[in-house]
């Protein structure tokens, strides 16, 4: 099988290494990839959201399937352009994939299902946002409406600073603050039927404590030996299986991955978020502990065969992801800095994500760098393990969370 990966991130290198396990897979590309996956794929210089360039690039290397991995591409159609081509491939349509690009368009199709979920406003002036803003009180939840690369999210208790993101903001969704524990939960889709990946839970805040600016995540770890049992099954039922109706019901199949941000409120499982791909970097421990070889599982979802698909199987023990930011991240990380200390060891490896290859060298060329992952028979020793190696990772005014796990 030739498999295309379309994306450059840690999460499209975690797909990568779990796709180059796979005996099914006899060719692996990646456009446009990073210096890591430019280590087991051959990568492609495209424009990943330009549906044109990527789906005459599948149809050139002849492949079998295309993943996509980021959520810019599935809103800019790349997963209708290469079906158009006539190739199975694993995301949602452009449609479909508003599920990530418009806030509003998630509530409305939550609020059609019957899904649980937190009260919200969609606003467009000051005024309306103010009016939510008191309705549902502080701590204050302001979402930018369209993608914001996982930063578009402000929750505060000053009311001054919501007014000022929703100003910044073409249009908001503003919701009331729901309490608990989050979750993320992977759903796999084939239009019609879906299965559950094992929960994780990541760390969104940039400073140990949950202190600072949102990010894209900081770091995750699977499984969650505190989450209660039936869990997944209680989300598929409640959660997943309502909305990929609601959206076949509308002429949407939803053909991909569905992520499910949750927060275990004290009245049960409420949706936070939805994104229309693999979450990161929850991707990095979740596909570490999936044993089901990932091809043939990705090939059934891109061709409506996953209802007979066996059950999915996973190797025992636990991972823990720690993501290392270049200096400056989130605001304006810094580039271009060497990176040294990236070889495995024999309970921990290195996934990249924004980095590059320099005369011989690896960079950093984004604001989350790499997640070191690693691995163990219990959550302790995993956490132990990925933190052993991040003691070794060389980058000049990096910075990581320590309290990944714990």
């Amino acid at each position: 099988m030739r498999v295309l990966v379309i994306g450059s991130g840690g999460r499209e290198h975690a797909l990568c290494r779990s796709l180059k396990l796979d005996p099914q897979v006899s060719e692996l590309h990646c456009a446009p990839g990073n210096a890591g996956i430019a280590e087991i794929a051959t990568l492609h210089d495209v424009v990943p959201t330009d549906p044109r360039q990527v789906a005459e690039l599948a149809g050139r290397l002849g492949a079998d399937l295309v993943v996509v991995g980021p959520e810019a591409p599935l809103v800019a159609g790349v997963a209708d352009a290469v079906r158009a081509g006539g190739i199975p491939c694993f995301g949602p349509g452009r449609q479909a994939a508003m599920l990530e690009g418009s806030k509003a368009f998630a509530k409305d199709i939550m609020n059609a299902a019957g899904v649980p979920t937190a009260r919200s406003r969609t606003c467009t002036t000051r005024e309306e946002a103010r009016r939510a803003l008191e309705e549902f009180g502080a701590p204050y939840v302001v979402k930018d409406d369209g993608l914001a690369a996982g930063k578009g999210v402000v929750v505060t208790g000053d009311l001054d600073t919501a007014l000022e993101h929703a100003e910044a903001c073409e249009r908001v969704v503003i919701e009331e603050f729901l309490d608990g524990p989050e979750v993320s939960l992977f759903a796999l889709c084939d239009g019609s039927t879906a299965v559950a990946l094992q929960p994780a839970q990541d760390f969104k805040r940039a400073y140990d404590g949950d202190e600072g600016p949102n990010t894209g995540g900081m770091g995750a770890y699977t499984p969650l030996p505190w989450a209660p049992d039936g869990l997944s099954e209680q989300v598929m039922r409640e959660v997943v299986h309502p909305t990929v109706d609601e959206l076949a019901r509308r002429g949407l199949p939803y053909n991909g991955v569905l992520y499910v941000g949750l927060a275990l409120t004290s009245k049960g499982p409420k949706v936070i978020e939805f994104n229309a791909r693999f979450g990161d970097p929850e991707t990095q421990v979740v596909l570490d502990r999936l044993e089901t070889p990932l091809a043939g599982v990705l090939m059934a979802c891109a061709t409506g065969a996953l209802a007979h698909q066996p059950p999915l199987t996973y190797r025992e023990g636990s991972a823990v992801a720690v993501v290392v930011a270049a200096e400056n991240y989130p605001a304006d990380p810094v580039k271009g800095d060497v990176i040294t200390g990236l070889e495995p060891t024999e309970h921990a490896y290195v996934l990249h994500a924004g980095t590059a290859a320099k005369e011989g060298r690896t960079v950093s060329a984004g604001g989350r760098v790499l997640a070191v992952v690693g691995t163990g028979p219990d959550q302790e020793s995993a956490r132990n393990n990925a933190y052993e190696l991040v003691g070794r990772v060389r980058l000049r005014g990096s910075h990581h969370r320590t309290d990944i796990a714990r």
